[in-house]
């Protein structure tokens, strides 16, 4: 991968069937110092050739396109390659974007994104981190704990080699908290919450924040119902009581 570096821009991959949409994207991207748009797709089966020929940082995926979709070639993307993917969607409530979260897509963007919030998701994602609003996150969340209510939890060992404070983190970062926020909760510096962060993802081999929520509530680390704000576990953490 690039990293991004002036002599090296971000490589980018725009899937969508609509030629206008896919043309207008990737002239905007096209028009930023740092990224460059290796190549266009209008399915899913041309994005997947795209990437396995360009081995771009990003992929943007329409979510919807005749053929292969976008969820089938997120799956695909996600899998076999180090490409990290933004979903493309009109309507933010999209019946498939929990299923491409679930495929290992690091976020979504509506396709009436301004300019300069599209170049912005490119490099955050770029980066490795994860892209959804706080209201998409929130969503993310109450479908978890209503698909784990409904379906008890799996034991799964990976969790077993997390230490108590990467499990904890998890907890918090599953609870929706910000790094700042899990850091005022665990009085500890931003710094280490991003080193448990890691230490987590790397263990339990997960892409990005978005896969470790999901995994948190699949295994049952965080009971559905008792979600807490970020006030109440600061209040709670004064008091010396563990989560």
């Amino acid at each position: 991968m690039s990293g991004g570096t002036a002599a090296e821009p971000l490589r980018v991959v725009v899937a969508d069937d609509q030629e206008l949409v896919r043309a207008g994207f990737a002239m905007i991207l096209d028009a930023q110092p740092d990224i460059e748009v290796v190549a266009e797709a209008a399915d899913g089966s041309e994005a997947i050739t795209a990437v396995r020929a360009h081995a771009p940082d990003v992929a943007l995926l329409d979510i919807r396109m005749p053929g292969m979709d976008g969820l089938t070639a997120t799956a695909e993307v996600c899998a076999g390659t180090a490409t990290r993917v933004i979903i493309l969607t009109t309507f933010d409530l999209d019946a498939y974007v929990f299923e491409a979260l679930r495929a290992g897509a690091s976020g979504f963007l509506l396709k009436d994104v301004r300019r300069d919030d599209l170049a912005h998701a490119v490099r955050v994602v770029a980066g490795g981190e994860s892209l959804l609003s706080p209201s998409v996150t929130s969503r993310l969340i109450a479908h978890c704990t209503s698909a784990s209510a409904a379906v008890p939890p799996l034991p799964d060992p990976r969790f077993d080699s997390l230490t108590s404070r990467e499990a904890e983190t998890l907890r918090l970062l599953a609870r929706g908290l910000t790094n700042p926020e899990i850091a005022a909760t665990m009085v500890i510096s931003e710094h280490t919450v991003k080193t448990h962060v890691s230490s987590v993802l790397a263990k339990l081999g997960l892409r990005d924040r978005i896969q470790a929520v999901i995994a948190a509530y699949e295994a049952g680390l965080v009971v559905p119902g008792r979600a807490e704000s970020s006030a109440s576990l600061r209040r709670r953490n004064s008091r010396g009581v563990s989560p």
